[in-house]
């Protein structure tokens, strides 16, 4: 199950539909033809977790999206789920998760971004205390994978961020409104 159809969301989509995977997707932007088009059923959110095996969420976090998956959500997803986060670690309640897998009713969960995820990545980090007692929780279960907020260092990423910083300065430099 996809949870956004944008960019990411989609190429994910083509992956999966390649691989003959049925897969559902959930987003409030897209229509049916594009939706065949990227080879996905279209259902509601609580429709799309009850019925996935894995949930990658792929939406941008804005105040409607903002845990997005709680507990209640959590609660309604098929018992034995995986949850994927690759987007932002709001659309997670945390604290939440962790209840869905100490329950043992969410079957694990890769996270490449976290909530509080400022300040605690990016920086050798082995001498000191991890006082974040949230990620030391997640930390301990073994059905957890947890990285670094690792999806913007590709190759790819990486120059598009780079254009677009350069875009931005010419357009400054010239007066001209920012995209």
């Amino acid at each position: 199950g996809l949870v956004g159809l944008g960019a990411i969301g989609a190429a994910h989509a083509r992956i999966l539909a390649g691989l003959g995977m049925k897969v559902f997707a959930h987003d409030p932007y897209v229509d049916s033809p594009r939706a065949v088009e990227l080879g996905v059923v279209l259902v509601d959110l609580d429709a799309l977790l009850e019925s996935a095996d894995v949930v990658c969420l792929h939406a941008p976090l804005t105040p409607e999206t903002y845990h997005l998956v709680n507990a209640d959500r959590l609660a309604g997803m098929r018992p034995g789920a995986i949850l994927v986060n690759t987007s932002r670690g709001g659309l997670v309640d945390t604290t939440a998760l962790i209840g869905a897998l100490k329950s043992g009713h969410l079957g694990g969960a890769a996270l490449d971004v976290y909530e509080e995820e400022a300040g605690t990545f990016f920086e050798d980090r082995s001498s000191t205390i991890l006082t974040d007692d949230v990620l030391a929780r997640l930390l301990t279960f073994p059905n957890v994978l947890i990285t670094s907020h690792q999806a913007f260092l590709t190759r790819e990423a990486l120059t598009t961020i780079a254009k677009t910083t350069m875009a931005s300065l010419r357009a400054y430099r010239a007066g001209s409104p920012l995209e």
